[in-house]
């Protein structure tokens, strides 16, 4: 019989192309098929540069402000040190709009990774070596028990207010240490147990103090983090509010500068509970247009609109090397669509002027033979995670004893990953070209355990599946050879809680429930939109979470998907979260051994020098992938926000982008310097 990916045949799969891997020069990943496809190109983009322009030059745009004396020139505008960019292809036109599509208010993340040159350190284009980004430098003390950073002089907000080392002190001080705003600390703060503080040295500079090393905290700072994300990304989140805010803003809605009977009361006529939830909205860049931004598009009209819109931000602290304040592109818009499905239907016809986010691999074909009449050209960005598709598990799971008792119990997870025939999967989702397999990371990465962990416990064996099950005392079934409940003789149901975003989760969930068939357990996959997902994953509520293991190839900067340590997200727990991040002091602690140790070789990762910590990530890989705290399907692919349409329209495209969380992709590859030819 054809397969799908023999249908493919030369459409896809062209000549061979070498690619440089994330993790360093030196490594490399085949990416299987996609590997030898034409379609993969060179990971490249823009570059820093130490040499700053003499004379700035701006938008057209913001020049008719200036002259119109709404606006101080642009010299006056931009810090004494910029970060300065130089483009991959040339120099950039100024104006248009680069439009694209988001599906809803749950889809933050969309605009997020545009700005994300908003974090307080950034990746390299290769995502494998730190580089500045709201702060021009960094030092990590000998000791490693200090990291420094040095902002940039005469730095301001979208609003024109002065952005100093005081919005840091503000965040420290007044949201992350009130407990009303920020109940539960997060590990990224502490080292050893104990908890850091921030210290203000002069204007520019801040310092993050710990009573024990702390090696791995610049890297946090530059990743995808609690303490790193970027204003945006946290802001919009309601975690942590991201290590800095706009504090001239924000002021007015504490208590600490008014009174909480005066907040309570701003908060209730303006529509609010309370003056946290206000707070939390007021925090929101992609909700409240009058928040002071830094990143380079400021929100102009909502996410929870029909079209969630972004204009140029006039204080933006970047320039190209020949002077020119970024971004080149005057504005973002996103128009919003009911469902991924008309996202690519509205890309094909070329609707979108560069769309990765919610592309559907398994369209591969017609997107191909749609590029003429769409005038786009087709990108392949190869991910390191190895799941698109993972099954997370929620390790404490109360609201019902029985189902807790068998999502806690590690045969049981073994057995329903036994029960999974991947190579189905890959074929209908994937074409037939993704890695089927466990959650690890590419073999290419330092972190990966071992190209055998790759089928530990993720093949398809139904007759030993079904024999754990047994053992488990789930022997009995009904009419339908569905397994009843030990407790009360009940069908035994096992829900999935699903979204359909950036793959077709709710189809993927649907052929998994349909093979468990096989080994008799009934699997009901609850679809739901993405927002309403994420808040009954925080709640607890959930047996199985649907979604990918985005980020986990740098298990340090990213574990949520690996072990429950993160509070902003609950997937394997959200109580377990809580008790690692409070170092006991909230939350639940875990009762399964296997988790308390991964946990507890995860907190000493803080003080381990680089291969000391990539070594500890390839063991506490072998715990998950052995205990199956999440079920890999299929990764390493082009799957997750990788199949990329590019407008022919536009300039400075680079040929392959860094697909990973903390290179918040493609923010690594700075949107900034992308430009309409003329």
């Amino acid at each position: 019989m054809t397969t799908r990916r023999q249908m493919l045949g030369t459409a896809i799969l062209g000549g061979g192309i070498a690619l440089a891997a994330r993790s360093s020069p030196a490594t490399a990943q085949s990416g299987g098929q996609f590997g030898q496809s034409g379609l993969v190109g060179k990971l490249e983009g823009a570059t820093l540069s130490d040499k700053v322009p003499t004379t700035f030059q701006e938008s057209p745009l913001l020049a008719e402000l200036v002259k119109a004396g709404k606006l101080p020139p642009v010299a006056q505008r931009l810090p004494s040190e910029p970060m300065v960019i130089q483009p991959l292809d040339g120099i950039g036109r100024y104006g248009g709009t680069w439009r694209r599509a988001f599906i809803g208010p749950g889809d933050g993340e969309n605009g997020n990774r545009l700005v994300a040159s908003d974090k307080p350190l950034f990746w390299d284009l290769t995502g494998s070596k730190i580089a500045p980004a709201v702060a021009r430098g960094y030092e990590l003390s000998p000791d490693g028990k200090s990291t420094t950073l040095f902002l940039r002089k005469g730095m301001r907000w979208s609003d024109g207010a002065p952005f100093t080392a005081d919005d840091f002190m503000f965040w420290f001080e007044d949201l992350y240490g009130n407990k009303d705003v920020v109940p539960a600390p997060i590990p990224e703060m502490s080292a050893g147990g104990k908890p850091g503080r921030m210290v203000k040295i002069d204007e520019t500079t801040i310092r993050f103090e710990f009573e024990a090393p702390h090696l791995l905290f610049p890297s946090m700072l530059a990743g995808d983090t609690l303490i790193g994300g970027g204003q945006a990304a946290r802001q919009s989140g309601s975690g942590t509010f991201g290590c800095y805010a706009p504090a001239h803003y924000l002021k007015q809605f504490l208590p600490k500068y008014s009174s909480e009977a005066e907040c309570n009361a701003k908060a209730r006529a303006a529509g609010f509970d309370n003056w946290v939830r206000m707070l939390k909205i007021k925090h929101n860049w992609a909700i409240n247009t009058e928040l002071p931004t830094l990143g380079p598009w400021k929100t102009t009209r909502a996410i929870n609109t029909p079209t969630w819109a972004m204009e140029r931000n006039p204080y933006y602290y970047a320039v190209d090397t020949a002077g020119n304040q970024l971004p080149y592109l005057d504005s973002v818009v996103m128009t919003l669509a009911d469902n991924t499905e008309i996202v690519n239907l509205r890309a094909m016809a070329g609707e979108y002027d560069m769309q990765e986010r919610h592309i559907d691999l398994a369209k591969l074909p017609v997107i191909l033979e749609n590029r003429e009449r769409g005038k786009y050209d087709l990108h392949l960005d190869l991910a390191f995670n190895g799941a698109d598709t993972a099954l997370h598990f929620n390790l404490n799971h109360i609201a019902d004893p029985e189902i807790g008792r068998l999502l806690a119990t590690a045969d049981f997870r073994r057995a329903l990953s036994l029960g999974i025939d991947r190579e189905q999967l890959n074929e209908t989702f994937w074409l037939g070209l993704a890695t089927p397999g466990s959650t690890a990371p590419a073999e290419s990465m330092p972190e990966n355990p071992g190209a055998e962990w790759r089928k530990k416990w993720s093949v398809l064996d139904l007759a030993q599946a079904n024999a754990m099950l047994d053992k488990l005392g789930l022997t009995k079934r009904d009419r339908e050879g569905y397994r009843l409940r030990a407790d009360n003789g009940q069908r035994l149901i096992i829900q999935l809680t699903v979204t359909k975003a950036f793959l077709d989760w709710p189809a993927q969930s649907q052929m998994i429930a349909q093979q468990w068939k096989k080994i008799g357990i009934f699997g009901d996959v609850r679809d739901q939109e993405r927002a309403l997902a994420f808040q009954r994953v925080l709640s607890g509520d959930h047996h199985i979470f649907v979604f990918g293991n985005t980020g986990s190839e740098q298990l340090f900067l990213y574990p949520h998907f690996v072990l429950p340590v993160d509070v902003s997200n609950g997937v394997l727990g959200t109580e377990l979260a809580r008790w690692f991040a409070s170092n006991g002091a909230i939350g639940t602690k875990p009762t399964d051994p296997a988790v308390l140790q991964a946990m507890e070789m995860f907190r000493s990762a803080t003080t381990l020098r680089e291969a000391e910590r990539n070594k500890l990530a390839q063991d506490i890989w072998k715990i998950a992938i052995d205990q199956q705290f999440s079920i890999g399907i299929c990764g390493q692919s082009p799957a997750f926000a990788g199949v990329r349409m590019v407008s022919r329209r536009l300039g400075n495209i680079p040929g392959r982008v860094c697909i990973a969380q903390h290179c918040r992709t493609p923010g690594s590859s700075h949107p900034t310097t992308w430009y309409f030819k003329a």
